[in-house]
């Protein structure tokens, strides 16, 4: 991992200041009309009132990286926007591994009747300046160097989660972002399900009272051991893989080392490539959770775990925990096991006066208030609720995740706007920046303090407990939540009368008396 000492500075709020001009063609040819327009199949709409014969006035999004998710979610999912009536072309694909890229590219075909172009250097495909936009689907410690290569070259980006190996990477991918001005969605699909925004708005009207933590899960298990599903098969061969480009050796991402089969499919498992379930799974519940509450960078982190079953050579824990405390008085509990999924804890938002208790999926049409006893709240009137979401169960069975996000990344770019995105780089940085340093947190032993002003991280010291220490001594008022805007409700408390009582004997003298 990077040394603390060579971190960037953390920007946030970035999202409010982007005006700029969309590609060098605006792929709409009526952008002023579409800017207005809140979805992505209305670009159809406007190629068919004549402009579908200029190449143009159409999207065309180029991938890199066609593996497991960049082929089954960023090429098939377009794919069926694009059919669905989306005025978008998939034109290039850049793969290391052949026998995957005529795949890829005869499934295109198939679909849409146009070959698309083939590269194996992703700065090649860059360079082309017919495409507008590009899909990365690559192993976690390509993220940043190809992200920032599309922002620099005016690419619009959707990347794959985590949105970078380390802290420093994100911290560089916001502050890219903000220069260039392109939209960018990272991909945690679920951040597309209305019910954060939702939850959020109720939060910040005192629903819950005084918030005091998120604990969210990603719990699995299987037969083979986490991410050992994906098959490896015989035509995996330096012959077909560009192996040394896989690996970014000279791209200084990562050192020279034999070819394997199982390091090439099967790399969240290893800590050159990924970082287990802290970024392949973590970095989903986190991020709707920091959504959900409007928190961002935590102050302070901790991690645990181990390897206790799958001890199949991989590098990553197979039970995990971290722990995020929030300078707005707020605690993070990510945990999970690849082991075990039945006995999954709950999805939850604390606050003093009730609960907001989610599913454990990603597609909810309803989720549950659970009121504090009145006898703690002083008001009878708090009580259980089932809040519905604007999410049918009909259109579920039409939709998914991933399709809602991918429209919602063209819905941006057809209005010119990346706030409309909604994971946005600088939510992503926050995002895995905190399971990023859980993992660090686990492999060396240390707890993690994060400054988000500066962007700087260290190990941490007894100023955490201090800090809140003299603040009680002080009787200091309770922090809250960004938005936060329902004064005291549900964040003070009533002492008996008897607390009057309280409070040190100073030369004798009973402070009853005072």
């Amino acid at each position: 991992m990077s040394n603390p000492e060579h971190t960037r500075t953390a920007t946030e709020g970035a999202t409010e200041s982007f005006r700029n001009p969309c590609s060098r063609r605006d792929f709409l040819a009526t952008s002023a009309t579409a800017a207005t327009t809140a979805s992505a199949v209305s670009l159809a709409t406007t190629a068919r009132k004549g402009h579908a014969a200029d190449a143009n006035s159409r999207l065309r999004i180029g991938f890199i990286g066609t593996g497991g998710r960049g082929f089954g979610a960023h090429v098939k999912t377009l794919a069926k926007l694009r059919k669905d009536g989306a005025n978008i072309d998939l034109v290039a694909v850049c793969e290391v591994y052949k026998p995957q890229q005529d795949e890829v590219c005869a499934f295109i075909k198939k679909e849409t009747g146009f070959e698309p172009t083939k590269y194996v250097d992703y700065q090649d495909l860059l360079a082309d300046d017919s495409i507008d936009a590009v899909c990365i689907g690559t192993p976690d410690h390509w993220h940043r160097l190809q992200i920032v290569a599309a922002l620099e070259a005016g690419k619009h980006v959707y990347a794959e989660k985590p949105m970078t190996k380390t802290v420093e990477e994100a911290l560089d991918v916001v502050k890219v972002w903000q220069a260039t001005g392109r939209v960018m969605q990272v991909g945690v699909q679920s951040t597309s399900l209305k019910v954060w925004d939702q939850a959020r708005e109720l939060i910040n009207a005192g629903k819950l009272g005084k918030v005091l933590g998120y604990q969210t899960e990603y719990f699995r298990n299987s037969s083979t051991g986490q991410w050992r599903y994906y098959e490896l098969k015989k035509d995996m061969t330096p012959k077909n893989i560009d192996w040394k480009r896989w690996l970014g050796v000279d791209a200084g991402l990562a050192e020279e080392i034999p070819f394997d089969r199982a390091v090439y499919r099967q790399w969240r498992c290893y800590w050159p490539f990924g970082s287990g379930m802290f970024t392949d799974l973590f970095v989903h519940r986190t991020t709707a959770m920091l959504k959900a509450t409007g928190l961002r960078f935590p102050a302070r982190v901790v991690g645990a775990g181990g390897i206790y079953l799958e001890l199949d050579t991989r590098d990553v824990p197979d039970v995990a925990t971290v722990v995020a405390d929030y300078h707005e008085g707020c605690q993070g509990l990510i945990t999970a096991t690849m082991c075990n999924e039945r006995s999954r804890v709950k999805q939850v938002i604390r606050g003093h006066n009730g609960t907001f208790e989610f599913g454990n999926g990603e597609k909810y049409t309803e989720f549950e208030f659970l009121a504090e006893r009145p006898q703690a709240t002083l008001d009878s009137s708090i009580v259980d609720e089932t809040i519905e979401t604007d999410l049918s169960a009909e259109s579920l069975e039409k939709t998914n995740t991933t399709y809602l996000h991918f429209e919602n990344w063209l819905s941006a770019i057809e209005a010119n706007d990346p706030a409309v995105c909604n994971n946005p780089p600088d939510l992503g940085a926050a995002a895995v920046t905190t399971v990023i340093l859980g993992a660090m947190s686990y492999r060396h032993g240390r707890v993690y303090h994060f400054d988000a002003e500066t962007g700087r991280y260290g190990d941490g010291n007894a100023e955490w407990a201090r800090s809140w220490e003299q603040l009680s001594a002080n009787r200091g008022s309770p922090r809250h939540v960004p938005g936060w805007h329902a004064g005291d409700t549900g964040s003070t408390l009533t002492p008996r009368e008897s607390q009057s009582l309280a409070g040190p004997w100073i030369d004798g003298r009973d402070p009853a008396d005072a």
